[in-house]
């Protein structure tokens, strides 16, 4: 199991890799939120702050939990990372 930061430009080479496990946790950041997470496998979260900062709010409910800095500290600790940012 991993966490998966990801960034905008390399989203599609991060959703490849993610793929290939099967208990993948990515975390959209930055313009990472811009990406469609309906083409990502696992369980999806999007930075709260990047989201509402491109007011992508409505776009992402009920495709990404919306986490803020704890929350991703606390995915950090429990989980290795695989940084895509």
């Amino acid at each position: 199991m991993a966490i998966y930061l990801v960034d905008k430009p390399n989203g599609e080479i991060a959703a490849g890799v993610a793929k290939l496990d099967n208990e993948a946790k990515i975390v959209l950041i930055k313009d990472g939120v811009y990406l469609n997470p309906d083409t990502m496998p696992g369980k999806i979260y999007a930075m709260e702050d990047d989201v509402e900062v491109r007011g992508l709010k409505d776009r992402l409910a009920g495709k990404a939990e919306t986490i803020g800095y704890p929350q991703l500290v606390d995915l950090i600790v429990a989980d290795k990372v695989m940084n895509f940012a």
